[in-house]
């Protein structure tokens, strides 16, 4: 039980360094093919912080074990919504742009009611997965076409490295995200049999809870530091990710049959998206008051999924 508690632990630190690193040299390599800031933000970074996710629910599903991958995704899902925007809100009230509460918050509803629709016959097939990613590059092709409108270049501060120092920090990065996404998979599989425990449970809480770490540290650092639209933009392109990108992705190489994901974990991941909009829709913020219902709920949800895996 401790070495596959070691091996989780492992898995997580080289995830979430890799993908760091990935991300890193991608950047930097971008800005030495003079790519647009706004697409490197769109694309290369977004990307980066949704690896975790990525590799981890595709060695999933290659191995055999599609409730961890799907869990994985559903789980982080109603981590972001509840746990790191309820976090960051009670760090700092969040402001929210018009466009988000009137364009993004409402895809991520149709997303996940869409993700439920395909669940109801316990498969996610390579045709439901071709759609999803479909849509993925539509809403990335429009995201772009409608900041290339409004673009203002901004001068941040460029990373410098060499071609040959961000090339090496690509192949480092992506060497250990695929090396801890297999110790992370066969520690937490491992002990999920130990513990009698379904893959499901433990992909929709240490899973889903370790993978989303970039996005609760982004997140309440940038609400503490003023910053609403990076704090909220952050979760809601990691959930679109998430749905649109991973599963797509994850479903193209490998359909998936789904045993373990109850209706109710969906309808959570669902409706609090919904709840998110609600509070967002009022006064164009989430308030403190409003972030402690959102934490309070997540833990309601974590205590009764334990209960029932019990």
């Amino acid at each position: 039980m401790l070495l596959n508690i070691l091996l989780v632990v492992i898995g997580i630190i080289l995830v979430l360094w890799g993908a760091d690193r990935m991300t890193d040299g991608a950047v930097a390599l971008a800005e030495r093919m003079n790519i647009p800031q706004i697409v490197i933000g769109l694309t290369i970074v977004a990307m980066g912080t949704s690896a975790p996710e990525l590799f981890v629910s595709l060695v999933s599903a290659i191995k055999g074990t599609p409730d961890l991958a799907v869990g994985n995704v559903v789980g982080s899902n109603i981590f972001n919504t509840l746990l790191i925007v309820g976090c960051a809100a009670i760090a700092a009230p969040l402001a929210m742009l018009r466009t988000t509460v009137k364009r993004d918050l409402p895809f991520i509803l149709v997303v996940s009611a869409l993700l439920m629709v395909m669940c109801l016959d316990m498969h996610i097939t390579r045709i439901d997965a071709l759609v999803l990613f479909g849509l993925f590059l539509l809403y990335i092709a429009y995201t772009l076409a409608k900041s290339g409108k409004s673009q203002t270049e901004d001068e941040t501060e460029k990373k410098g490295y060499s071609p040959l120092k961000s090339v090496f920090l690509i192949a480092l990065g992506l060497g250990c995200l695929i090396l801890g996404s297999n110790l992370f998979v066969n520690g937490a599989t491992e002990i999920a049999s130990l513990l009698g425990v379904s893959e499901a449970v433990i992909g929709l809480t240490v899973v889903a809870g370790g993978t989303s770490l970039p996005e609760l540290a982004t997140s309440v650092v940038a609400a503490r530091k003023g910053q609403s639209a990076i704090a909220i933009g952050n979760v809601i392109g990691s959930n679109i990710f998430n749905i649109l990108m991973i599963l797509g992705i994850t479903g193209i190489i490998c359909p998936m049959q789904i045993q373990g994901i109850t209706t109710v974990d969906l309808c959570v991941m669902t409706a609090s998206s919904l709840l998110l909009w609600l509070f967002a829709f009022t006064k164009l913020k989430v308030a403190r008051w409003e972030g402690v219902v959102l934490v309070l709920l997540f833990f309601g949800y974590m205590y009764w999924l334990i209960s029932e895996a019990i």
